[in-house]
């Protein structure tokens, strides 16, 4: 990176170290991008004030359009997502209950989830209140059993006090999502799928809806690239309306509440939802507009070219990484990234993944990669966030590291 680029950098000026990002669109490096566009709506937004339920019932309109979802939602991020999601599928329209969460004592509160799906970020979804119980086992990943999880045990885990099912989406995952709805709807509970990283494809926006998830939850600033505190709930307009409920400034006097038309209604409610437990994760006007500004651009992208822009990157990354001698692969753009990945071995190298990994992160700029794989001794290029002098400068630094 040139030392004028630096010196541009804001980040610099507060004396903190920017970060050249080849690790992907991780949050705790600042999300992806955000498009030129949605920042400039959100300094237009930021002049003006606005109902946030008005403009939380258009983002819900414009949502349910590139979904095919009854209604939709904008959260700060996609695990805000997964707490309002919980947080309908326990307290639904009952107000007293909602003011009580996550006090569950006495109530239904499960949410069954195959064991294979359980990640840290079920968190979310524990402190809205639901207990999570464990289906199925991990014998396919441990090369035991041919399948982790049988629809069987799903359907036997559902209880009365069963409140919805909690699926993880991605390309591998197990039984599939078409399966697993048909078990829920079967006893008439809801599914909540995680789908945060999983667009691109734009396609997928919509696929999970189509496949029977009530309530699925994607990240605004991942690959929509929306502002990075932003996530959606797509789904069923019941629990649409109330994660709406349970998130919204609700503090104003009975005679004198009248709730966004379209995206709750009034005669649900017996009385005026409390301050909610979605109140600490509330999502500003401009970050509302932002990401309304971003999905539509997203819909709108070139996704094939958008690929290929990867691709090209990542080949050219993987050419000069060759060129040196190092085993280095290049993934397909599934499983656990929407982008193609250079994956680059350091076996035999006399540095280790760790330390590698250790020593670009001290630098300044910081360079992060992928580092999922250091138990491997592997560590990966993602190109999502990276321009291609970016992606110089990572391969520089990378090649820097390993020559001591």
């Amino acid at each position: 990176m040139s030392e004028h680029t630096r010196e541009d950098s804001v980040y610099e000026e507060l004396g903190v170290p920017p970060v050249i990002n080849a690790a992907g669109t991780k949050t705790r490096i600042g999300g992806s991008r955000i498009r030129p566009e949605a920042l400039d709506d959100m300094c237009r937004a930021a002049g003006e004030f606005v109902e946030l339920g008005d403009l939380q019932a258009r983002a819900s309109e414009l949502i349910a359009e590139v979904t095919g979802a009854e209604a939709g939602y904008v959260t700060s991020g996609a695990a805000a997502g997964l707490l309002l999601s919980a947080a309908a599928a326990i307290a639904g329209t009952d107000v007293a209950l909602m003011d009580r969460l996550p006090n569950t004592e006495g109530v239904p509160d499960e949410i069954v989830m195959p064991r294979t799906h359980r990640t840290g970020y079920d968190h979310a979804l524990r402190a809205a209140g639901a207990t999570i119980v464990d289906v199925g086992t991990n014998d396919h990943h441990l090369g035991t059993g041919a399948t982790n999880v049988e629809p069987w045990e799903i359907e036997r885990a559902i209880t009365d006090q069963t409140v919805a099912v909690g699926y993880v989406q991605k390309t591998y995952t197990q039984p599939d999502l078409s399966v697993v709805a048909e078990i829920a709807h079967g006893n008439d509970v809801p599914v909540i799928v995680d789908a945060a990283a999983e667009v691109p494809p734009v396609e997928n926006l919509s696929a999970f809806v189509d496949a029977g998830a009530d309530m699925v939850v994607f990240s605004g600033g991942k690959g929509i690239r929306g502002p990075q505190t932003t996530g959606i709930v797509a789904g069923r307009r019941e629990y649409v309306e109330s994660i709406a409920a349970q998130h919204l400034d609700m503090h104003v006097a009975a005679d004198v509440w009248t709730p966004p038309e379209g995206l709750l209604d009034r005669a649900h409610f017996d009385g005026v939802p409390r301050q909610g437990i979605g109140r600490p994760m509330k999502v500003g006007k401009e970050e509302l507009v932002g990401l309304v500004s971003a999905l539509d651009s997203f819909v709108k992208e070139d996704q094939q070219a958008l690929q290929e822009e990867w691709s090209a990157r990542v080949d050219a990354v993987v050419d000069r990484l060759r060129e040196t001698g190092l085993d280095v692969t290049t993934t397909a753009p599934e499983g656990t990234s929407v982008a193609p990945e250079a994956v680059v071995s350091l076996s035999g190298v006399d540095i280790s993944a760790r330390d590698l990994v250790a020593a670009l992160r001290d630098e300044n700029p910081r360079v992060y990669v992928g580092a999922d794989g250091i138990g491997a001794d592997e560590i990966v290029v993602n190109p999502m966030c990276l321009t291609d002098e970016e992606a110089d400068y990572a391969v520089s630094r990378i090649l820097a590291a390993i020559d001591g």
